[in-house]
């Protein structure tokens, strides 16, 4: 009992206080930093993508390391023997703040809020995995938090670095195929409507199954659920839009200078209140900013129906840029400009994007005080935003958006908005 106590002064205090140098970043990284001038890291969540992430921080000196579940850790825990072993991140703080300098998070979509904002809160730099956050609230927290503590932040679009994308955001922003008012963009498949629980087996021995749910309502355990399937369980996840949506949005995003819509439409959807949709379509209204006009981004789960419209078949790519002197369709590997005789000696503009020194790297440097990471919250925040706002009119139909005061139109999509978190876990 004593510990738990402890443990909520802590958060509590962290989350109270000002600008006192417990909080300031500055002094953070002053007072961890390690003798061999490497960062101070902590990772949390071990298995998936958190594997990759742990390796593209191992060069530092990995002090911690935190997952619920032993088996998906993997090796983690002997590779970095020195590295302190932890099951709760609220623990690892409590224990290890003045030691960390940076963290990075790869937990399921519904545990990111919680230690994001933890860790920026104590004036911790985050790398966290896609899509920021759970819920549209969240996501602005942590965007807002990120610039008031001044942290070094990057959220995990990795295909940011890539050749094609850079090249595709070079085409739209060089006029190649004039101004662009409408875009379409898309994953295909139908994962997502899971069937139902059937069985609720006793807790595997290697799972915290507690502290796995954070703040999700109680439930009974079921493998339904994790390691991987939480995704399609709204309770946990974002389906298919929050796993691919930061992704492939990420291009228009880039290179139309997208900020916030105004108006959220969608049709089409299989609504349920517990599980993702094996399709949905999503219509996003963003005002005109500067030269740029009006944008309509469409956001489908399955293939566009547009497209057989357009005469575009077998797209190389998930997104079609409609611009008033052609079309662009651009994806992660290569791009194509239509009609194709038009730009049949089309060359690409003198690049003005400099190449990535690696999408790890680029946060790395960051929290070594240089430039932001290209996805940096202040940039990725909007497009997460977007994103899950797209899933809460998949579940409560079109709305009007004020993303200032984080407003819909509707009560119904309200609802969805700001999460209510289980007792222990309130924010």
């Amino acid at each position: 009992m004593s510990s738990r106590l402890h443990r909520r002064s802590v958060l509590k205090g962290a989350l109270a206080v000002g600008a006192g140098a417990y909080l300031n970043p500055g002094f953070a990284a002053e007072e961890s930093k390690s003798a061999n001038g490497k960062l101070n890291v902590a990772v949390i969540g071990l298995g998936g993508q958190g594997k990759s992430n742990l390796n593209g921080v191992s060069k530092e000196n990995v002090v911690a390391l935190c997952d619920v579940d032993d088996t998906r850790a993997g090796d983690a825990y002997t590779r970095f023997p020195q590295a302190k072993k932890f099951y709760d991140f609220r623990e690892m703080f409590d224990q290890m703040a003045k030691h960390i300098d940076a963290v990075a998070i790869s937990t399921p979509d519904h545990m990111h809020f919680h230690p994001a904002r933890l860790a920026m809160s104590l004036g911790k730099h985050v790398y966290l995995e896609k899509p920021m956050a759970h819920s549209v609230w969240e996501v602005r927290e942590l965007t807002k938090l990120a610039a008031e503590k001044k942290v070094a932040t990057q959220l995990g679009v990795q295909r940011h670095t890539l050749k094609s994308i850079h090249d595709a955001v070079e085409i739209i922003r060089a006029g190649v195929i004039g101004n662009v008012t409408e875009v379409h963009a898309w994953v295909g498949g139908n994962r997502g409507m899971p069937d139902m629980p059937k069985k609720f087996p006793e807790v595997p021995a290697n799972l915290k199954w507690d502290l796995w749910l954070g703040p999700a309502a109680d439930r009974p355990y079921a493998p339904d659920y994790c390691p991987y399937n939480w995704r399609f369980w709204w309770d946990f996840g974002t389906g298919e839009a929050g796993n691919w949506g930061c992704h492939i949005l990420d291009i228009p995003f880039w290179a139309l200078n997208l900020k916030y819509p105004t108006r959220v439409e969608s049709d089409g959807s299989e609504v349920d209140s517990q599980r993702t949709p094996k399709s949905m379509h999503a219509k996003f209204n963003f005002p005109a900013d500067g030269d740029r006009p009006a944008v309509a981004l469409h956001w489908y789960h399955g293939t566009p129906p547009i497209l057989e419209t357009l005469g575009i078949k077998k797209p190389k790519g998930n997104n079609v840029f409609i611009g008033e002197k052609g079309m662009l369709v651009a994806g992660f590997d290569t791009f194509t400009l239509l009609p194709a005789d038009k730009f049949a000696d089309f060359k690409l503009p003198s690049p003005t994007i400099p190449k990535s020194p690696g999408f790890h790297v680029e946060w790395l440097n960051a929290c070594r005080g240089c430039q932001l990471a290209t996805c940096d919250f202040s940039y990725s925040g909007p497009l997460s935003e977007t994103v899950l706002l797209g899933n809460v009119g998949c579940r409560a139909g079109s709305f009007d958006w004020d993303a200032k005061t984080l407003t819909a139109s509707t009560s119904k999509a309200q609802e969805l908005i700001k999460p209510a978190y289980r007792k222990g876990w309130e924010v």
